[in-house]
């Protein structure tokens, strides 16, 4: 979800759920930039992302505060994954909506990662390689 104060949409959630906030976390790349956190409470998990500059900034820009952009599911091979989308005539894309190669499936965290294109608005999923999931999971919150 898009939000214009991290610090404070964090404090909201913690307080309302009686959440886990992970640490600040910066993703960077081209023109996206942005800080975000997870938020935790029994099996549910979601982020809180502000936009710096980017595509996302000129999202929350024209839509506001609360936007819902992105779906996070994961797969236990991110590989095969694409390979099927290929296959059902599906481009992958990386976070800023450009087609992503598939030796070029790691993120600036090093996470391999890709995204289905966005049929629908602004809306999108993405996809991310179990192993990872955890890994970045436990990284956020140690």
């Amino acid at each position: 979800m898009l939000v214009a104060n991290l610090e404070e949409a964090c404090d909201y959630y913690a307080c309302l759920f009686n959440a886990q906030v992970s640490k600040t976390l910066v993703w960077r790349r081209d023109a996206l930039h942005v800080r975000y956190a997870v938020v935790r409470w029994d099996a549910e998990r979601f982020m809180l992302v502000q936009p710096l500059t980017g595509n996302l900034k000129v999202l929350m820009d024209a839509n506001g505060e609360g936007t819902i952009y992105r779906h996070c599911y994961s797969t236990p091979d991110i590989e095969a994954a694409y390979n099927e989308l290929v296959a059902k005539e599906v481009q992958p894309e990386n976070e800023n909506g450009k087609p992503l190669a598939r030796d070029n499936l790691n993120s600036p965290s090093g996470a391999r990662i890709l995204w289905l294109p966005k049929r629908f608005g602004n809306f999108s999923i993405e996809l991310l390689e179990e192993k990872e999931l955890e890994t970045f999971l436990a990284d956020a919150f140690a």
